[in-house]
């Protein structure tokens, strides 16, 4: 699984930009074992949908801001789009002070709202995502989430995106450039493999969290769908981890309510939206986490968080039978 950040919730493209030199921020990790733990350096890349879109000869929007409509010269349709259109690199100034993502240290990531974009960890090259193995292993996060206020979602996830970033056919940009994502919500993504959504273009009615109807988009036809496991998804008055199984291995596109899935229409779809979650307040502990002393988990101050991925037979091979989650504050296990 490939492993993404975000702060939030932005247009998306195959060719490869030449005003920017891409310069994604370095950050180190440990892999550790019986013999103790050896450093295992990364990049950090950020998401193609927050990146600029352009003709990749020009400075011509693709999609302009505001639209509601692809630029009909550049994108009559998917496979001329996707040729047409480019996707710029960032340098390290666009990083850190445009998008507000930067490193802390060696082994640290600081994303700032409300610029900060969805960012994934890439090998040393900065043109493959790391792939993260969790069967039969324990994946542990230092966080800090004391300035994030309720309504925030501070998230740390994996999802069942290719390394590659899907590079190939029309898409030139690969993960040096945040190309790939997929999710369990099966996101209707502006550009989807190789080829730009724009089939079907066009706004909807969906309900919010408050059971009021919206307009959102506008979006394409189609979806790409992967299986997602929220290791984190937290402010400093709520948290949860869940998981969202699908039904596909890997990376499939999904077209229509019936594939992608609609919870307003009650369409269930290839992947479980919802997912199997846990999260302390829902289950009864209302004072396990939350800002102050009071709460088991005081989130005015950092902790490490630990989940382990326990298999039926103890190998890397096994099937999963249990997610475990502790947290370590002050020295002291929780």
């Amino acid at each position: 699984l490939v492993a993404a950040a975000a702060v939030l919730d932005a247009a998306s493209a195959q060719q490869v930009g030449t005003m920017a030199q891409e310069a994604q921020p370095s950050m180190s990790m440990e892999v550790c074992g019986k013999s103790g733990c050896a450093p295992d350096p990364a990049k950090v890349v950020m998401d193609m949908n927050w990146r600029w879109l352009h003709n990749k000869d020009g400075y011509n929007n693709c999609l302009p801001d505001g639209a509601d409509a692809w630029d009909q010269a550049l994108c009559p349709d998917p496979e001329k789009c996707s040729h047409n259109c480019a996707i710029e690199g960032i340098d390290a100034k666009g990083y850190s002070e445009t998008y507000m993502a930067s490193t802390v240290g060696e082994d640290g990531l600081k994303l700032t709202f409300p610029k900060a974009p969805r960012v994934y960890l890439n090998e040393p090259s900065g043109d493959r995502y790391k792939v993260i193995k969790l069967l039969n292993r324990e994946f542990s996060f230092d966080v800090d989430v004391s300035t994030l206020p309720c309504g925030m979602n501070a998230a740390l996830y994996f999802v069942e995106m290719p390394a590659d970033g899907d590079k190939g056919g029309a898409n030139n940009a690969g993960a040096k450039f945040g190309t790939g994502y997929c999710d369990a919500q099966c996101p209707h993504m502006k550009f989807i493999k190789d080829k730009a959504n724009i089939e079907g273009w066009k706004s909807h009615m969906a309900k919010t969290p408050d059971d009021e109807w919206r307009k959102v988009g506008p979006e394409g036809s189609k979806g790409v769908c992967c299986a997602e496991m929220d290791i984190f998804e937290a402010n400093r008055e709520a948290g949860a981890f869940t998981a969202h199984p699908c039904k596909h291995p890997a990376q499939a596109v999904c077209e229509g309510d019936e594939e992608c899935g609609n919870k307003d229409t009650g369409d269930v779809g290839w992947c479980d939206k919802d997912g199997c979650g846990f999260s302390t307040y829902r289950l009864g502990h209302e004072k396990f986490w939350g800002a102050g002393d009071e709460y088991t988990v005081d989130t005015t101050r950092p902790m490490t968080i630990v989940t382990q991925f326990v298999t039926t037979d103890g190998t890397d091979d096994g099937d999963l039978k249990e997610i475990r989650r502790f947290y370590i504050q002050d020295g002291k296990v929780i």
